[in-house]
């Protein structure tokens, strides 16, 4: 009978070690972010951001429970242990490859999608709420950090509020150094970003899709690997 390889029995056991490690991180990180009130004011996440952080504490437990399984399949030779390994990394590849094909199916929708969500937010611009007073300041700040005006029609999607003074600050307002340049137009008298929002969010998109691709290929390449060397030790462990 031919015995297990100490090479692929330890080689697997850093690997999930580390993929266990990865997800402790990203699960201590996202809770605290959850949790902690100064976390939230420090790296300015509101209510509107917690399914993501919610999303990443999923993460992190999969990617932990994952490396565990792994770790002590390799280590302690156990087949169950690999097999569950082996059975929830495939599920993730399956559940990565699909999402990609889809995206690229529906990236009409996706963007039908994000226009109606876009479209919702204008609502925000024009009422005189609370709380959407709250969101144009916020958004006044992102006009004057990417330079552009409104969501969808530019300046009209302010309607009434376009003129008043929220927080020190008027909306779509162009920086006197850019007045020249062509960033700027003029509006009822007054020089604005002629951009809408919606184009430099659409840039932004387009611009990281190719990191997003790259990532994904990285962890698909990763999760190939661990598949092969997990089914790997697990044919050995069962000729043993």
């Amino acid at each position: 009978m031919a015995g297990v390889s100490g090479c692929m029995k330890y080689s697997m056991f850093i690997f999930n070690f580390l993929f266990w490690v990865c997800g402790s991180v990203i699960l201590g990180v996202s809770v605290w972010i959850r949790v902690s009130k100064d976390a939230q004011e420090e790296l300015e996440i509101d209510s509107s951001l917690f399914a993501g952080v919610d999303l990443l504490i999923a993460v992190g437990s999969i990617i932990m429970v994952l490396g565990f399984l792994g770790c002590c399949g390799a280590i302690k030779e156990s087949r169950c242990m690999l097999l569950l390994f082996f059975i929830g990394l495939l599920l993730i590849l399956i559940l990565q490859v699909t999402g990609g094909i889809l995206g690229a199916v529906y990236r009409s929708q996706i963007e039908t999608s994000l226009n109606k969500t876009l479209l919702e937010n204008v609502n925000s611009l024009r009422n005189s709420t609370e709380e959407a007073r709250v969101f144009q300041q916020s958004f006044r700040k992102f006009e004057k950090m990417h330079q552009c005006c409104g969501l969808l029609n530019g300046p009209s999607d302010w309607g009434k509020n376009f003129n008043i003074d929220i927080g020190g600050s008027k909306a779509c307002a162009c920086e006197p150094k850019n007045t020249t340049s062509n960033l700027c137009t003029t509006f009822e008298g007054r020089s604005i970003y002629k951009t809408p929002c919606r184009e430099v969010i659409m840039e932004y998109l387009k611009d990281h899709l190719l990191i997003i691709m790259g990532i994904a290929f990285g962890l698909a390449v990763i999760e190939i690997l661990g598949l092969g060397f997990s089914m790997s030790l697990y044919c050995q462990i069962q000729r043993k």
